[in-house]
């Protein structure tokens, strides 16, 4: 069975669909492989971030990315932010949020 990737919002989706060409197709052929073979793909593609957080790790001639996802039911997982990345780390606020949102997800709202 093929996973999926769904996004916890439309905005999360506009914002992921509205990276940088070079970028969003690096996040597009990572998605591909993730449908087909997982999420565990592991470094350079995806790394675990703990605590049930995981990143995609999308890279283009414009710089760097990060969505961070969750996995849900049924080979499901569900893309819950996505930055451009400017420092080593995610800054906290908006993994304030991603954690926020995957305890929504989980629960099923």
């Amino acid at each position: 069975m093929p996973w999926t990737i769904t996004f916890y919002s439309t905005r999360v989706e506009r914002e992921t669909l509205a990276l940088p060409p070079g970028i969003l197709a690096s996040f597009l052929r990572i998605a591909e492989l993730i449908e087909e073979f997982g999420p565990d793909l592991g470094r350079p593609h995806t790394a675990p971030l703990g605590q049930g957080l995981f990143e995609i790790r999308a890279k283009g001639r414009e710089g760097i990315a990060r969505s961070v996802f969750c996995t849900a039911k049924d080979q499901e997982i569900v893309v819950l932010i996505t930055v451009i990345k400017k420092r080593n780390k995610i800054p906290k606020r908006q993994m304030d949020t991603a954690r926020k949102r995957m305890k929504e997800v989980q629960d099923g709202n």
